[in-house]
């Protein structure tokens, strides 16, 4: 079998290669890094760590006997991803750029670029890919802090069945350990944070290079009164706490007005009865057939561990009415809905996604 590993100079990544090279002579490997970072056109921003981020990967293939190969693709992700993420800002939305680069990058221009050569792709994402009856299905990982499902979500059936997830039965301790114990370049280097093709680029410096700033008002949702002012709708998302800048808080912001340019925040104290607990979700993309859902499912709202309880019945236009068993104060447009089944014997399978609407 013929595999290629998406390799990012990161010790998950690292970690799931090594696995792979434990396989040999069964499976034929080359390594793969995929060069999305936008240097060129935000050096001076900050710092694009791409040349740190080959050099530890490349220690690591050197070290592991496994051929390495760049392929640039700033072009395409510019026009797949961050293109998409800026017309959603400017529309008010707050958009999840990852989730389209696994879907329109890693497993979407990458595989068209390699085409049916390779039986499989690696990654270093923590999930799992079981098979039900032939077809493959999305599952999450054993370590649920970890669990990258979310981030997965988009994926078709056809680009899942080429997925190969060597870390889903692990959890990162175990990952770091097996890094240690192979003397690997990367054991000991700190986790990614943030959007992937920023590097240590501040994510409110990229939005203001794109977009700019357009002033407006921070509003009390409930009383009606100025608190103060925003440098755009842009900078801030539903459920956000932390850089208004105002005092006697703490406050959330609830909603956004974008002919206006308000920011409405609710205090802490009346910020409740603002959370929602029913929405619509659109453009959906299935894992699995819709028809198991039905029931009570769960859903994530975020990347992250907790989910909700929910039930979900067809809406107009195709699109997906959720209810939440418990509101929630983070409901943004733009954000995906990832929703979860709960299994008796196999782990919490990801079903699919919608966009907030």
């Amino acid at each position: 079998m013929k595999i290629a590993v998406l390799v990012s100079g990161g010790v998950d990544s690292s970690v799931a290669l090594a696995l792979l090279a434990r396989r040999r002579p069964e499976v034929d490997l080359r390594a793969y890094y995929l060069k999305v970072w936008l240097e060129d056109e935000l050096a001076h921003l900050g710092h694009c760590p791409w040349e740190d981020d080959l050099r530890h990967a490349r220690a690591v293939t050197d070290h592991l006997g496994v051929p390495l190969e760049v392929v640039p693709l700033q072009t395409i992700y510019h026009e797949r991803v961050v293109a998409h993420a800026i017309a959603e800002l400017a529309a008010g939305r707050t958009p999840s750029p990852d989730l389209h680069c696994n879907e329109r990058v890693k497993l979407g221009a990458f595989l068209d670029a390699i085409g049916p050569t390779f039986d499989r792709v690696a990654t270093g994402h923590y999930a799992r890919v079981l098979r039900h009856e032939a077809r493959p299905r999305l599952h999450a990982a054993a370590d649920p802090i970890k669990d990258q499902t979310y981030f997965l979500s988009r994926l078709s059936p056809e680009q899942l069945a080429r997925l190969d997830l060597p870390l889903g039965d692990l959890h990162k301790r175990e990952v770091r350990a097996v890094a240690r114990a192979l003397g690997l370049a990367t054991q000991d280097r700190k986790d990614s944070q943030g959007i992937c093709f920023l590097g240590k680029i501040r994510y409110p410096e990229f939005v203001r290079h794109h977009l700019g700033l357009a002033p407006g008002p921070i509003v009390d949702i409930d009383s009606g009164a100025a608190l103060g002012s925003h440098q755009g709708l842009w900078f801030h998302t539903i459920g956000q706490r932390k850089g208004l800048g105002l005092g006697g808080g703490p406050w959330f912001v609830v909603d956004k007005e974008l002919t206006s340019r308000t920011l409405f925040v609710a205090h802490a104290e009346r910020v409740a009865a603002h959370q929602r607990a029913d929405f619509e979700v659109a453009d959906l993309r299935w894992l699995a057939p819709p028809a198991l859902l039905t029931g009570a499912l769960r859903v994530k709202l975020r990347h992250g561990p907790a989910s909700l309880g929910c039930t979900v019945d067809h809406g107009r236009e195709g699109r997906l009415r959720v209810r939440l068993s418990t509101p929630d104060p983070g409901v943004a447009p733009g954000q995906f809905a990832v929703f979860y089944r709960d299994l008796p014997d196999a782990p919490p399978e990801c079903l699919g996604s919608g966009v907030i609407q």
